[in-house]
C-alpha cells in the first residue's frame, strides 16, 4: 500500500507535523511512504496557481499514485492552515478519488474541534474523496513538548490515532484504485443525502 502525506504546516517542527510524521512511523512498516511537505514547494507557483511548475507537478503525481492519504494540518482561526488550501487549490477535480484519507490536526484548544469537519472535510470530498476516516484532532496539552524538540502524545490521542489508521489501511469497499467505479445511479446518492 502506498500511503502519501501532506504536510500543511508552515513549520517542520510543529505539532501537527510531528503527528503526521508520528502517524506514518506507526504505519511502517507496513506501507511505502510518499512525502508532501507543501511548506517546500515554490512559494510563487504557490501564490500564483501555477500547477504546471515541476515541483507542483511531482507533488501531484506522488499524490496520484497513492492509495491513500494522511494530512496533517494546524488549525488556526477555526480553519485549516492556508498553506494547506493554496496546495488544495492546485490540484485536479478529482485528485483524491478511490483514497482513503486521514485528516489530522492540532489546536491550542478545543474550541476548534469541529475545524476538520467543516472546513476540511467538505473540501476533500470536492477533490472526490468518499472515504474520509474518522479524523483526529490534539490539542496541545495532548502533545506535550519535550527538551529535545519532539512531542510526547498521551494515551488517548494515541489510541484515537491508532483506530483511525487500522481504518484508513482496512480494505473499504468504496475505494478501489485500481478498478474505476461506476457513477452511482442519481436516487441513491438522493437517498444518501437525505
Amino acid at each position: 500500500m502506498i500511503i502519501a502525506s501532506i504536510s500543511g504546516s508552515p513549520q517542520h517542527s510543529s505539532r501537527s507535523s510531528w503527528l503526521l510524521q508520528h502517524a506514518i512511523k506507526r504505519l511502517a512498516p507496513q506501507v511505502q511512504h510518499h512525502a508532501i511537505a507543501v511548506r517546500e514547494l515554490p512559494a510563487r507557483a504557490l501564490i500564483n496557481a501555477d500547477a504546471t511548475d515541476p515541483a507542483i507537478v511531482r507533488a501531484q503525481r506522488r499524490l496520484s499514485e497513492a492509495d491513500a492519504v494522511l494530512i496533517g494540518t494546524p488549525i488556526y482561526k477555526a480553519a485549516y492552515s492556508g498553506l494547506l488550501k493554496t496546495f488544495l487549490d492546485l490540484l485536479p477535480p478529482q485528485a483524491l478519488r478511490g483514497k482513503s484519507v486521514l485528516p489530522l490536526g492540532t489546536g491550542g484548544s478545543l474550541g476548534h474541534l469541529l475545524a476538520l469537519d467543516y472546513a476540511l472535510k467538505p473540501v476533500l470530498s470536492a477533490l472526490g474523496a468518499r472515504h474520509i476516516v474518522d479524523a483526529v484532532y490534539a490539542i496541545d496539552a495532548q502533545l506535550a513538548r519535550r527538551d529535545d524538540g519532539g512531542f510526547t502524545p498521551d494515551d488517548d490521542l494515541l489510541a484515537r490515532l491508532d483506530a483511525s489508521l487500522a481504518a484508513l489501511i482496512e480494505p473499504h469497499p468504496a475505494v478501489h484504485r485500481h478498478t474505476p467505479r461506476e457513477a452511482e445511479p442519481p436516487l441513491l446518492v438522493a437517498r444518501a443525502l437525505c
